[in-house]
């Protein structure tokens, strides 16, 4: 693996749209705002905008399609990235962790149509919620197609989600779906900033997409469907509250 590169991103500044994301279109890539790729040891964050550098971003598909590494901001802490296409680049992403393969990544997404994709079905009640809550801090827990990845023991499903963060949908968009997990050591607190993502990752990840200081709080809640009923396996950002307006919720 080569050298760790920070890559410059614009400062999130909030304000990302709540739904225009969720479309059946996985294309295109945000447009570029001043950044620069720091080598080694020096990261630095452009300022100005809230869309992420062409430059970043290019480096961080890069470091994807080669089997590596990446952690990319997300609108809760900053994620760990891989190609789940790529058994080796899973495992790759475990190891980093220390993560067993009984606790599988899921898998973020940029669009419903890359959603699609992945799963044999998307029943009425997560349809409704991913109008409601997507791009955000929900994860849904689906019947997945036979796709050939190991993510690990998923038991027939994955968990997707659909962050709303600015530089993770233009990584998504540019890479296709990506197993994502917190970018930290299992046991240690989730990192809100790339120097924490950093100080516990090392030189494991080849680019860290700098998108200044990420939210944290809350957590994503975590949903599985049983029919029409809405299954609610963790409780975070999205309350059950939200989730009894779309179904009968269990759990």
């Amino acid at each position: 693996m080569g050298s760790t590169r920070t890559a410059g991103t614009c400062r999130e500044k909030g304000g990302v749209e709540a739904n225009p994301a969720l479309k059946r279109g996985g294309g295109g890539s945000a447009p570029g705002a001043l950044a620069s790729q720091a080598a080694a040891s020096t990261s630095q964050v452009a300022d100005g905008a809230s869309r992420p550098a062409a430059e970043a971003i290019d480096a961080a598909v890069r470091a994807i399609r080669a089997g590596e590494l990446v952690v990319l901001p997300t609108d809760t802490v900053y994620g760990l990235g891989a190609d789940p296409r790529e058994e080796a680049a899973v495992d790759r992403l475990l190891t980093a962790k220390g993560r067993g393969r009984d606790k599988p990544s899921p898998v973020l997404v940029a669009s419903l149509g890359q959603a699609e994709g992945l799963v044999e079905r998307i029943p009425d009640a997560a349809a409704a919620l991913m109008r409601a809550h997507w791009p955000g801090a929900l994860t849904l827990v689906l019947p997945a197609r036979q796709l050939g990845w190991d993510l690990g023991e998923t038991n027939g499903t994955v968990a997707l989600r659909m962050p709303g963060h600015p530089v993770a949908l233009s990584l998504l968009r540019r890479t296709g779906p990506l197993a994502v997990s917190s970018a930290n050591l299992t046991g240690r607190p989730p990192a809100t900033s790339v120097a924490q993502a950093r100080e516990q990752l090392g030189e494991a990840v080849s680019v860290y997409l700098d998108g200044g200081e990420c939210r944290g709080g809350a957590p994503s809640t975590i949903v599985g469907f049983d029919g029409a009923r809405i299954r609610l396996y963790r409780e975070g950002a999205v309350s059950r509250s939200d989730l009894s307006l779309v179904g009968e919720v269990a759990g």
